[in-house]
């Protein structure tokens, strides 16, 4: 092992496992420490379900921690070091006459053990990991979930585990096979969570808990990159827009209240000077009117950043209240406005499907091309962009090498009051192939906003006051 096993005693196995929260997003203060250690004190440390829980209590405060949580404590209290010891002496991997795994009478086995939900899972899990997942990398042992899984295929034994869970089953046989079909879905979605587990201590033992979680472990969801989040992660990220819309209009408000005072009123300054022989003493300041401007979005719906137009879209219709009239338009390689769609109370994944089938937002070939998009816009929607309006323009700014119409958008922006681009890659990729970020950051003021943290970071920053 690359580790010592808590060199510093259980109290410094506990604040290590607090600063890999801290690591990984998770807020934790010193008193929730202290809580942790009296919860210790307190619990069956050989009781893992236990612990777990009692620590969750006392260190978490969000319910969307609970994944990064969860992963992280199976690195830092395992279930066991090194090769699992079984009570199951009977339990051994079936093999052929030379030696090898026979893996037809493996996946029989493990179908018979998924349809009782045996106990004797578990040490199968430790035994195939151990036996079929271990390889030899450049830096000695390692182990590996795919290639555990790879031969044995799981989820192909849908169809077997749904016959043994439906064996002597009466009633409506559809309402029957319905379930049967979720409930071996599900044990087979649980059998490969406990291999990708397994997979991750024995690797930890060998490379370091640390290594292991910067890519085993889940990312909180607000730190999820946008053009790299799976369909799950993005599910969890439209979960989390009216949290963020609270916290963004809670700071809207600190700022308001911060703001009260307006300028200085230099003719009333000077009047009431009149009474202290001209000299300023009292200043007095002008009444702070905050406006609502107009919001003109120009979000860009094609593939390669749906997900990040989605979620803005979702955060952009939270806040919509602290805009004095919100617009939308979308493009491909043509724009159109979409405003209607947008209605308060519309599901907006219907909103962007209806998009697709029924705006004018493809004309040509369905590729981006930013410069025709934002020239059909300046011909035919320019009286959308006035002085009180601020344009925020959703994409990447990849023009697939096309011309990339830098005047068109000069002119919405000279026009606008505030005018931003909010781009869902890494700003060192501005340029790069057919990327013109570079080229119109030149003119309108871009922003690096590759996830929901630094989406929310630079919302909170454009908000009016």
């Amino acid at each position: 092992m690359t580790e010592s096993l808590a060199p510093h005693g259980l109290p410094g196995h506990l604040v290590g496992f607090v600063e890999a929260l801290r690591k990984r997003g998770i807020p934790v203060g010193p008193s929730e420490t202290v809580d942790a250690g009296q919860v210790m004190s307190v619990l069956d440390l050989l009781d893992r379900d236990v612990l777990r829980e009692g620590l969750a209590c006392a260190l978490l405060r969000r319910p969307t921690h609970r994944a990064t949580f969860d992963g992280l404590f199976d690195l830092w209290f395992p279930v066991a070091i090194g090769m699992r010891q079984t009570d199951e002496d009977d339990l051994e991997l079936p093999r052929k006459p030379d030696g090898e795994v026979d893996l037809v009478a493996l996946r029989n086995m493990l179908a018979e053990m998924l349809i009782d939900d045996s106990a004797q899972a578990d040490a199968m899990v430790a035994q195939l990991v151990e036996q079929l997942g271990q390889y030899q990398s450049a830096n000695g042992p390692s182990f590996s979930a795919y290639q555990t899984l790879r031969d044995l295929k799981p989820e192909t034994l849908v169809a077997k585990i749904m016959a043994g869970l439906l064996n002597g089953a009466v009633g409506d046989e559809n309402f029957e096979s319905e379930v049967a079909r979720r409930t071996a879905k599900e044990r087979i979605a649980n059998f490969r969570k406990q291999v990708e587990a397994e997979t991750r201590r024995r690797s930890a033992e060998r490379i370091g808990r640390d290594r292991v979680a910067n890519y085993g472990v889940p990312k909180q969801a607000e730190d999820v990159d946008f053009l790299r989040a799976s369909d799950a992660e993005l599910t969890q990220l439209r979960r989390s827009v009216n949290a963020l819309a609270r916290l963004l209009a809670a700071r809207l408000a600190a700022r308001r209240r911060h703001a009260k005072r307006g300028e200085i009123d230099l003719r009333k300054t000077l009047r009431k000077s009149m009474s202290t022989g001209g000299v300023p003493i009292d200043l007095v300041a002008r009444k702070p009117r905050p406006g609502r401007p107009e919001l003109v979005i120009l979000c860009d719906v094609s593939g390669s950043v749906a997900g990040f137009s989605h979620f803005t879209l979702l955060l952009v219709h939270a806040l919509r209240e602290q805009f004095s009239r919100v617009r939308i338009f979308a493009f491909v390689d043509s724009a159109d406005e979409v405003t209607d769609f947008f209605e308060p109370d519309t599901d907006l994944g219907k909103s962007l499907v209806r998009i697709v089938n029924e705006a004018d937002v493809i004309r040509y070939d369905g590729h981006s091309d930013y410069g025709n998009a934002f020239g059909v816009f300046a011909q035919q929607f320019a009286d959308a962009v006035t002085s009180r309006t601020s344009i925020l323009i959703l994409g990447d700014g990849r023009n697939n090498y096309r011309d990339p119409n830098l005047d068109a958008l000069r002119g919405l922006v000279d026009v606008a009051k505030h005018a931003h681009w909010l781009n869902p890659e890494p700003r060192n990729n501005w340029g790069d192939g057919d990327s013109a970020a570079d080229k119109y950051s030149e003119v309108i003021e871009m922003h690096e906003c590759r996830s929901a943290a630094q989406l929310t970071s630079v919302v909170a920053g454009l908000l009016p006051i």
